[in-house]
Order: C-alpha cells, then structure tokens, then sequence
C-alpha cells in the first residue's frame, strides 16, 4: 500500500544578516539588553544560530511568526549543515544550533560543547521529518525500493534501473536500463547519518559501514547541503539521492517497504515511528536523544526519518540574550511552533510528552 506524502507551501525565508559573536552571548550583549527595548515583549537583540539544512523552511516559519511577535529581535539561522552548524555552536559562533543527529562523545563534540556552556548543553529534539529518497528516472514517476536494494544501488553493487533486484520489487512498471548515478552529500550531514543509519540497520546486511555524517565510500556524485543534492538529481536522468521531503519537490520519490507494505514519506509516518523508538542511551533531563527504530514492521510508519535537534547553553553572559535563546526555543517546540512547521515543512509535531519534556528542559535557560 503506498501512502501519499504531505505537500505544504514554503514560508519565504528572511534574509541572513551576518553576525560577529565570539563566544556564548557575549557578542549579543550590547544588543540583547536585559529586557530593554520597545518591543511589547520586553525582548530586544539580534540572536544568531544555524546547522541542519533540513530545518530551513521550518526555520523559516518559526523566525518569521516569532520575530512577527517581537519586532525588536532578529534571529538569524545559516543552513551550513549539521556538523558545521555543531562546530559553530562549540566555539561560541552560534548561541544554538540545529542538528539532525544527537550530540555524542565520539570524536569529542559532546565534551566541545560542555567547555562551551560551561555545563552540559541542553539538546531537545524540534523537528521531525521523513527523508525522502528522490530520484530522476525518465518515463517513471513512482518506484518501490527497500532498504536491501537502497544499500546496494549506493554501494555502486546495482548500476542500472532494470536490475532484477529493482524490478521485482515494482511489477507492472516498465523500468528503463538507464545507469544509476547515486548522489550523496559531500559536507558533514546529520541526514546522511540518518540516511546510513537506516541502511546500516535495516539493509539486511547490504550496507557494511558503520552510520556516519560524512559519506563513507568512494563513488556516485558528491553535492554539497540538501539545495545542493536537489538539483544534481535534478540535473540528470538516472540519478538518485535522499533529501528531507520538505525540500524535495518535483522529483520521484521512492515507496519504502515496511512490513508488507510500501510506505511513501509522510509525516504521520514519521511521527509512527517516532512513537514506537527508544530514547537513547545518553539521554537525560536535558538531553533528550532518541534512537530511531529503524526495522519497524509497525503499519504506516515510515522509518527512514531524522529527528532534529536544537542545541542551546543553559546560561548566556547576558539575561537579554539568555530571554531570547529561551524564548525563541520555547515557542519552537510549542504545539503553536509545531504547527507552524508542519505547515510549512510538512514535519509531524513532537507528541504531546515529548513538547512538554522539551519544554522543561529549556526552561533552565538564563543568565550567568
């Protein structure tokens, strides 16, 4: 059964305005007063932040409602990438951050980002979205793949769209022998983590390398940030990638089995599969990480997904930058903000629980 995905308008992005900050809110505290201002809020500055490129339409809305609220604060985001965006955050460039994999220890972030704060940092999970697998193929709009198959056609094992492998999953459907050309991110992606976590757990044994945000094999076509992966599949016939589905409109976007179904990305799907994974081992009060069930048989669900995140300190050197950061995340994980960024990124809303947790979570945030 193919479920049909969720298409919603974009919200128009506000320009980026290029900020110089040195470290934690001491390069906002000239501007991010301690509730001064004229704003009926009492919140007034400029906050910048940046990471996931996944989370750009969302942050799109969530910038123009909340700035929409407070008209003497500007908050910038720069959608450079999960690890770019987290490499910002730890040295102080951006006061949060976005990021479409948990903060972990393994080649030192977490340990980064504590020396930063000067505390653990507080990571909540704002955004959940399908990732879409996007593909170009004339003559053929819709495919059915599983992750077995995706594992092979990445790793260059399947080169061309007739393969057996392919048609028997898609009987009925007349399939091209077009070469292959698989496309992935060559910046430091938290998508391509979720990407190759999916094909690394659900791939039968297909994919070998270990989940990581740098794509791990020699082959294919590089393309870097999600603009970027869009338009080389845009680009040529027989190409194939995988992009959040918010971004991925226009192109064919494959059914994935799960169970006895063939499942399209869709939020609700998501937000299934979200419901039923764990929370992770290095979660906490403050850190609330999830492990995405990736082999789910669970119906409806759709488990290639990631679940973004926003990183903040618990203190900043200025109350005013500490009232921005904690009410700007607030608002984001809200079910008003949730809603913002399901109408215009077609994300499923954090359940209830998990708002709430979030919500606690950054209610720490203030001044040193």
């Amino acid at each position: 059964m193919i479920r049909t995905s969720i298409r919603r308008a974009v919200v128009p992005g506000i320009a980026v305005l290029a900020l110089a900050l040195t470290g934690c809110g001491a390069g906002n505290e000239d501007n991010a007063s301690d509730g001064g201002g004229s704003s009926s809020s009492g919140l007034s500055g400029e906050v910048a932040g940046g990471g996931s490129s996944a989370q750009d339409s969302a942050q799109q809305a969530w910038r123009a409602a909340f700035q929409g609220d407070n008209p003497d604060v500007t908050i910038t985001y720069d959608p450079v990438g999960s690890g770019a965006g987290r490499e910002s955050f730890e040295s102080g460039a951006f006061l949060f951050a976005g990021s479409d994999s948990y903060i972990t220890d393994d080649e030192g972030e977490l340990s980064k980002a504590k020396e930063q704060c000067g505390a653990d940092p507080i990571e909540v999970p704002a955004y959940i979205s399908p990732i879409a697998v996007v593909f170009n193929l004339s003559g053929v709009d819709s495919v059915n793949l599983d992750a077995k198959t995706i594992s092979e056609i990445f790793a260059g094992k399947i080169t061309a769209w007739n393969d057996p492998a392919i048609a028997a999953l898609n009987d009925g459907v007349d399939l091209p022998d077009t070469k292959i050309t698989p496309v992935h991110r060559s910046d430091d992606s938290g998508t391509t983590h979720n990407f190759t976590d999916y094909l690394s757990k659900a791939g039968d044994g297909a994919w070998t390398d270990e989940p990581s945000d740098t794509w791990p094999i020699k082959g294919g076509e590089s393309a870097e940030g999600t603009s970027g992966v869009i338009a080389a599949v845009k680009g040529g016939d027989g190409t194939i990638g995988y992009a959040d589905e918010s971004q991925a409109g226009g192109l064919g976007q494959a059914a994935l089995k799960v169970g006895s179904e063939f499942n399209a990305p869709s939020a609700e799907g998501a937000a299934k599969t979200l419901e039923v994974s764990q929370p992770a081992d290095t979660a906490s009060d403050s850190m609330l990480a999830y492990d995405i069930d990736r082999t789910t048989t669970e119906s409806g669900a759709y488990p290639l997904i990631l679940t973004s995140y926003l990183l903040a300190c618990p203190t900043y050197d200025s109350a005013g930058t500490a009232d921005i950061v904690k009410s700007f995340l607030t608002y984001i994980v809200s079910s008003d903000g949730q809603q913002a960024a399901a109408s215009a990124a077609g994300s499923a809303p954090l359940p209830d629980s998990v708002s709430q947790k979030a919500t606690d979570a950054l209610s720490v945030i203030a001044a040193k």
